[in-house]
């Protein structure tokens, strides 16, 4: 499922392409038909993401709700020479005719879990269901560290929560965590505020990079390939990071073999001498 920088990246590339353009609206593959009729021809005003979510706004205070899910694909074509025909199950086609200054642009959004036309309200209503996102700049960490800080799941199992943090996936939970030595089974309200600012503001940094450069790169610079002699990473998530999909291999700071184990139906990623279980004071007294 892709995680909150991708679907940054591509509200960004929606507005860019046809942010302020009258816009032709289409479902090839027919199950969103209803409602693309009723944006054809409509001003494509904008679009923002908030974690996984995507609003593609309207005029006449309309959006499209889009969640990608496990296998959606949203393909965005800027100034191409020919708009060609849709191909495979195009659940929405956006295209923004050629002018007199700029070529044509399309989009095609394939797979989805969600494709919705939604009001205000209704996109509001998912909104306050969602965490504070770390790529936002309206984001209140604090909403998160009050769900954190009084439950008893696992900080891996909060990480992943929407409701909770929004926009946070499997890649950046294992590799946050595993850059402040913090075990993923640790009880959540055993974190200290200041670990969980400094996981918030560390995210902030990872998955912005994400958004610019269109990978996940979270190892730091003593432990890249050039600096460690090492082959580069291969694999098709790409970027070089430390114990996601890395199960086996030797840590890049100690050596010890990274391990895995389902939790929530996901594999946790870890390093059992980085990130040690946790052990309270109490109980060990």
């Amino acid at each position: 499922m892709p995680e909150g920088h991708t679907l940054h990246r591509l509200a960004r590339d929606l507005g860019h392409t046809f942010g302020g353009h009258t816009v032709r609206v289409g479902s090839p593959q027919g199950r969103f038909e209803d409602a693309a009729r009723q944006l054809d021809g409509a001003d494509l005003l904008g679009a923002e993401a908030w974690g996984k979510q995507l609003f593609i706004g309207f005029s006449g205070e309309r959006f499209v709700h889009v969640h990608l899910g496990l296998y959606g694909t949203f393909l965005v074509h800027d100034e191409v020479d020919e708009v060609p025909p849709p191909v495979g199950q195009v659940r929405l086609r956006l295209v923004r005719p050629a002018s007199a200054t700029r070529p044509a642009g399309y989009g095609d959004l394939r797979g989805a879990t969600t494709c919705a036309l939604v009001s205000t309200a209704e996109r509001d209503a998912v909104v306050a269901r969602s965490g504070p996102d770390p790529l936002r700049a309206d984001a209140d960490p604090d909403r998160a560290w009050q769900r954190i800080r009084r439950s008893a799941a696992p900080i891996g199992t909060l990480l992943m929560d929407q409701s909770v943090l929004a926009g946070v996936g499997n890649v950046y939970r294992a590799e946050v965590l595993f850059r402040h030595r913090i075990h993923p089974l640790r009880p959540g309200r055993t974190v200290r505020v200041s670990q969980w600012r400094a996981i918030w503001d560390d995210l902030v940094v990872l998955m912005t990079e994400g958004v610019a450069t269109g990978r996940i790169d979270t190892v730091r610079p003593e432990h890249t390939p050039e600096a460690m002699g090492r082959p580069p990473r291969v694999d098709d998530h790409g970027g070089e990071v430390y114990v996601y999909r890395r199960t086996g291999m030797p840590c890049h700071v100690c050596g010890r073999p990274v391990r895995t184990e389902v939790l929530g139906g996901r594999n946790l990623f870890w390093c059992a001498h980085c990130q040690p279980v946790f052990r309270s004071r109490a109980v060990a007294r």
